[in-house]
């Protein structure tokens, strides 16, 4: 087993031996639920650890230069806010200026965190375009920089990122370049930015990636990231893949947000809408704390919940035509009362007030 210089990861991985036994594999994976934008802020961290969470998670990506920015920093604190009765997340931060992640690395750690993830991944233009993301596997030295500033405070300091900008055989290079940072976790989303998500996931390199891990880097962790669906198929990735030690979700939890659960099982129709009230109610709280929030956003989430059932599709839809928090809870209740009296029936109506 991996011997971690990092205590929190090592925790990590410490904490994760102590979930049941699982056939086939004498290390148990730690599993993560990957930094998504507009997704993974304090309300959906704590809608997944209700339906059954991960070992870890992770903030929605943050610019590092905006959390010290006199102009910008207030706008960054419902992205870093953790609720008391969260498990404390890793917080993942963007950019290319060494000062900017000494600064933030100070502050996160003024607000509790422990770990900070550096995003050298992201295949987004806007943040390419701002040198940061994947942009910097093309900057090896502006990477290197980033890297040290951010141990500044001493928190632990990990990357996320691909396989390559371009070409899939950058790895060979930036993966040892990497590995040579003195990082406790790297974790690799296996496919290049060029790609984005349009390919399946290039799963034939991860035991490249295991033996130059342990070639150069045995005290680093290795998580793998991309097409993976739920726990269930992280576990079957791991028997292929020996070497593996963490397995983060992303995409997943948008067909299943019980993916992280450990003993899977079948959920009810109730189970999955009272994770949608659950949070609506949350998605208040947040915005009477930090102002109001593009409702469109919250839309993304409904397909979480409604699918899987007769009369999913139109109850989608009409969802998709309210504009607040009171109509998809009028509808809910509409819907409740209609699916007990007529589910036998051959169609609900179902309308939007």
């Amino acid at each position: 087993m991996v011997q971690v210089k990092s205590p929190y990861w090592q925790k990590v991985v410490d904490d994760a031996q102590k979930h049941p036994a699982v056939p086939g594999l004498e290390k148990i994976p730690f599993f993560t639920m990957a930094p998504m934008e507009a997704v993974t802020d304090s309300v959906f961290r704590r809608v997944v650890a209700k339906a059954g969470g991960p070992d870890v998670y992770f903030t929605e990506f943050t610019n590092a230069r905006s959390i010290t920015h006199p102009k910008a920093k207030f706008t960054v604190q419902g992205r870093l806010y953790v609720e008391e009765s969260e498990k404390m997340p890793v917080a993942q931060l963007w950019g290319n200026r060494p000062e900017d992640f000494e600064a933030a690395s100070y502050d996160l750690k003024e607000r509790g965190y422990e770990a900070l993830d550096l995003n050298m991944g992201c295949p987004a233009a806007t943040v390419v375009k701002n040198g940061g993301g994947s942009d910097l596997i093309r900057h090896f030295e502006d990477a290197k920089n980033v890297i040290a500033a951010a141990k500044a405070a001493g928190l632990a300091v990990s990357v996320k990122t691909r396989l390559g900008f371009n070409q899939i055989d950058t790895f060979e290079e930036w993966i040892p370049f990497l590995l040579k940072q003195d990082i406790p976790l790297l974790t690799v989303h296996m496919r290049t930015r060029k790609e984005m998500s349009k390919v399946p996931a290039h799963y034939e390199y991860i035991d490249r990636l295991i033996a130059l891990r342990d070639e150069i880097a045995p005290n680093t962790l290795l998580q793998i990231n991309g097409d993976i669906k739920d726990r269930e198929d992280g576990l079957e990735l791991v028997r292929q893949h020996p070497g593996i030690d963490g397995i983060m979700i992303g995409r997943g939890i948008f067909e299943n947000p019980f993916a992280f659960e450990i003993t899977p099982r079948e959920h009810t129709l109730d189970e999955t809408l009272t994770l949608l009230r659950m949070q609506l109610d949350l998605y208040d709280q947040f915005t009477a704390k930090f102002g109001p929030m593009h409702f469109q956003k919250l839309k993304r989430f409904f397909k979480i919940y409604v699918r899987h059932f007769s009369y999913a599709s139109d109850l989608r839809v009409a969802l998709m035509d309210t504009t607040n928090t009171t109509q998809v809870r009028e509808l809910l209740d509409q819907f409740d009362k209609q699916w007990a009296a007529q589910k036998a029936s051959d169609t609900i109506a179902i309308t939007t007030k």
